[in-house]
């Protein structure tokens, strides 16, 4: 599925195609993806001015001069292609800017989502409100971990996962970031020390930044708007490396279920 850092690299990727652009022209290809596609959406798109673009959590956000934003999910094989040659079955939404781009959404398992969102009342929108703040954000400290975690016995690979603490935060980057800072996943989250979770917070930045950096990670279906794949997986130093050597100490990297997820860590490395 594809997380904060691919969903933050396709974001920059349409941005030089859309931002500031006009959309000429809108073809909705299917009713629906994960849940119908919003009531009016050729309307609203065609003709608007794309005033900005964003990102909150996993979600990409394109601003209009029209008081709304087109908010998309890119579920779990979702994927936006710029300039596709032809249109294939798995195009479900195309634009084509007034320069005369051309951007579809392409997402074969169909698990992503578009909404339209009223701009002013983004934060409240049902889905982000309770969000917990943004790890690349100025709000994510220690001190938040710490009082969120507060007396929590699950697991602090399962609460890093959860929305509401931080948000974006996926599989991935989370078993990366616990590696570098040396906390055992299986640990109860409100045990993990300050000291801990003051290596952990710049642990989970660093992380994120040079995935970005790389342009994400492709494991399956994940691709840039422009192609290319993501090369983050050639950095990876725990996750999916089941018996392979720690990058640290040498100890063979371990792999469990947590919450019907797979976790994989350095029983050595991570206290």
């Amino acid at each position: 599925m594809p997380e904060l850092p691919e969903v933050e690299t396709t974001v920059r990727g349409l941005a030089r195609y859309l931002d500031g652009a006009r959309i000429a022209r809108v073809e909705q290809r299917r009713a629906d993806l994960r849940r119908p596609f919003p009531d009016g959406l050729v309307q609203v798109l065609t003709g608007a001015t794309v005033s900005g673009m964003g990102r909150r959590a996993k979600y990409g956000l394109v601003h209009l001069d029209r008081g709304q934003t087109m908010v998309f999910h890119l579920g779990m094989s979702g994927r936006w292609r710029i300039e596709p040659e032809e249109l294939g079955a798995h195009d479900h939404l195309v634009l084509e800017t007034e320069a005369g781009h051309r951007l579809s959404l392409c997402d074969p398992r169909r698990f992503g989502s578009v909404d339209l969102v009223d701009s002013a009342e983004l934060e409240t929108w049902p889905r982000f409100a309770a969000m917990g703040p943004e790890p690349l954000g100025d709000a994510l400290t220690a001190a938040h971990l710490k009082s969120a975690l507060a007396g929590r016995s699950a697991a602090i690979k399962l609460m890093l996962l959860d929305q509401r603490i931080v948000a974006g935060l996926g599989n991935i980057y989370v078993c990366e970031a616990l590696f570098r800072a040396g906390i055992d996943p299986r640990k109860a989250a409100g045990r993990v020390s300050t000291a801990a979770l003051a290596r952990l917070v710049p642990a989970i930045k660093a992380v994120l930044g040079e995935a970005i950096e790389a342009g994400g990670s492709t494991l399956r279906d994940y691709a840039q708007p422009d192609g290319q794949l993501g090369y983050f997986s050639k950095q990876f130093d725990v996750y999916d490396r089941t018996g392979q050597p720690c990058s640290v100490c040498g100890a063979p990297v371990q792999r469990l279920a947590q919450g019907g997820r797979s976790t994989w860590f350095c029983a050595r490395c991570q206290k």
